[in-house]
């Protein structure tokens, strides 16, 4: 293992620290502000490792992230929500490098359009039973233990934050 494989970790397990917090924010909008820079992270952390495709398709994770963390009302709409989910299968054309490039895009879209629920309790589920398994096979098959790390914390996060919260209580739009 070479000192720039272990940097190249590191800049994922950042990533991973940020994810991990931003399921304890309450607010969607704070969740979504968090989870754009530890997108930051990701994308770097995915392009250098080599992992194209989840690499770009992060880059479209964190303009979600700033639209749904954000005031701008056509960001926070369905219309955004099919232009996200449109523009991730076009990554998925550009960047195909086999079947492994629709496991990361698969679960964007999920976590996408769970997102644009503007439901707390949506945007966890999708998170649970999309979003995290499908991006933890990517992960493995890439190399990213940062990765699959953020995908075990992130099962975790979501769990202490509906223990924290209430299942009951995150059913309601923002």
């Amino acid at each position: 293992m070479t000192l720039n494989y272990l940097l190249i970790q590191i800049i994922g397990f950042v990533g991973t620290m940020l994810f991990f917090v931003s399921f304890q924010c309450k607010s969607n909008k704070n969740l979504f502000r968090v989870q754009l820079l530890s997108y930051l992270f990701y994308v770097i952390h995915l392009l250098l490792l080599g992992a194209i495709t989840g690499g770009v398709s992060y880059i479209l994770n964190t303009f979600r992230s700033f639209c749904l963390g954000s005031e701008w009302k056509f960001g926070n709409s369905k219309a955004m929500c099919w232009i996200i989910c449109s523009l991730q299968l076009v990554i998925l054309a550009v960047t195909w490098s086999g079947w492994v490039s629709i496991l990361p895009v698969a679960a964007n879209i999920g976590s996408t359009i769970g997102g644009y629920t503007h439901n707390a309790q949506k945007v966890r589920a999708a998170g649970m039973f999309v979003n995290s398994p499908l991006w933890i096979i990517y992960d493995i098959i890439v190399g990213s233990w940062a990765g699959i790390l953020d995908e075990v914390v992130t099962e975790a996060s979501i769990i202490i934050s509906i223990i924290r919260f209430g299942w009951k209580n995150l059913d309601r739009e923002e």
